[in-house]
């Protein structure tokens, strides 16, 4: 057996509904599990970014994972640069001292795409917030020899970035399948808008290569800073504070209805405005619920509608008439084919698709809990944010 000191999530209670969740703490203690087969590696993790997933797995929504899992209590983080410790007896790709990637596709399908998760609702799995953790030898991806970044950029880009690129090649063929245009060459040129934060921002500087203009929304001065530095233009979300539907509190609350429609109009026409009247090619919505019905209302003739998780409301309505009439694509992606990192990697270093960190704050291990405290209430300086759990 193995044993290590870990940030770990226990179940909740049995009682407990998944309408009405009782979410979750990490709790700092000692974690054991069984020694390396012969073709897991032992490693140590060194800088991990947090996920989206994490979160949930904190609010248990939709689910409580370690019922799922069949677990009582279970170590969560999918995406770090980790160091070699010690190689099963059959490992072959890796060896003590490596660094690596790892990765979270515990299962595919025949295809590739990822159908349960490391470190989330694939039972067994350990994920990187330990000071050691074990994985299987083909979820670790070596980083390049002499590479141009830094451990801590891979770390913090890698899961959202890759997620970006698989939902960008399958939107940008959607989009393409119906308007058949070089983008660069149409005046003006299509718009696309982002709701969301570190994936959307990388989709986003896809989009521009592309030949689009990006768009994206933060409430954030030092995020609208970011934005126009690569070249979108910062929407500030403060323009439209009431911009939250609530379908029930918008048929009985006068006031709340009033002033959503407000809001809702303030948005609607800083789209018109930068899309020239024709509305959003292209709106990338990792949010949900709050924002999709002025989504829909923004989304141009032929435009594509897409997505790689939520944030907010699992459940949405959609007025399929509209949407058929409009010609509407709706894209729904998760991570990218497992056949496709290496292909992503090699872009990232070659072409310069890459976060800058600057000075963003790093969590220490002490301090894991406070980052999720952070994510969950959006009191984070990054679309990006990163921990460190060991020194490199």
């Amino acid at each position: 057996m193995i044993s290590t000191e870990a940030w770990v999530l226990h179940a909740g209670p049995a009682q407990a509904s998944s309408e009405e969740p009782v979410p979750g703490e990490l709790v700092r203690e000692e974690f054991t599990f069984p020694d390396l087969a012969e073709n897991e590696v032992l490693v140590e993790p060194l800088f991990g970014s947090w996920e989206a997933n994490m979160g949930h797995a904190l609010e248990r929504t939709p689910v409580d994972v370690c019922r799922q899992r069949g677990e009582d209590r279970m170590v969560i983080g999918n995406f770090a640069a980790v160091r070699v410790v010690r190689p099963g007896r059959a490992v072959t790709r890796v060896r003590e001292g490596d660094l690596c990637l790892t990765q979270a596709f515990a299962r595919t399908d025949e295809h590739g795409y990822v159908k349960l998760v490391h470190a989330y609702d694939a039972p067994g799995t350990i994920g990187v917030l330990a000071r050691q953790t074990k994985i299987g030898e083909h979820l670790l991806l070596p980083l390049p020899e002499n590479s141009r970044y830094t451990p801590q950029q891979w770390a913090a880009s890698y899961g959202r970035y890759w997620t970006a690129w698989d939902n960008w090649r399958v939107t940008y063929a959607c989009w393409m399948s119906q308007v058949r245009r070089n983008p660069a060459e149409l005046d003006p040129r299509p718009l696309v808008f982002g709701w969301g934060g570190g994936v959307a921002v990388a989709e986003l500087e896809l989009a521009q290569r592309d030949g689009f203009v990006a768009a994206m929304a933060s409430s954030s001065p030092k995020r609208l800073a970011e934005i126009e530095a690569k070249g979108m233009i910062p929407v500030d979300r403060r323009t439209f504070p009431d911009l939250d539907h609530d379908e029930g509190k918008f048929a009985s609350d006068p006031e709340y209805r009033r002033r959503y429609q407000q809001s809702e109009r303030v948005f609607l026409r800083t789209i018109q405005e930068l899309s020239g009247r024709r509305g959003a090619a292209v709106i990338i919505d990792n949010i949900g619920r709050p924002v999709y019905r002025a989504t829909l209302r923004a989304l141009g003739r032929q435009g594509v509608l897409t997505t790689v998780g939520w944030k907010h409301g699992m459940r949405l309505e959609t007025a399929r008439a509209n949407e058929c009439i409009k010609r509407h694509i709706h894209v729904h992606t998760h991570a990218c084919r497992f056949s496709d990192i290496e292909e992503i990697l090699e872009f990232q270093e070659e072409s310069g698709w890459m976060v800058e960190l600057g000075d963003q704050r790093v969590y220490q291990f002490d301090e894991i809990p406070e980052l999720a405290r952070d994510y969950a209430s959006g009191n984070l300086d990054s679309y990006f944010p990163l921990f460190q759990i060991n020194v490199q």
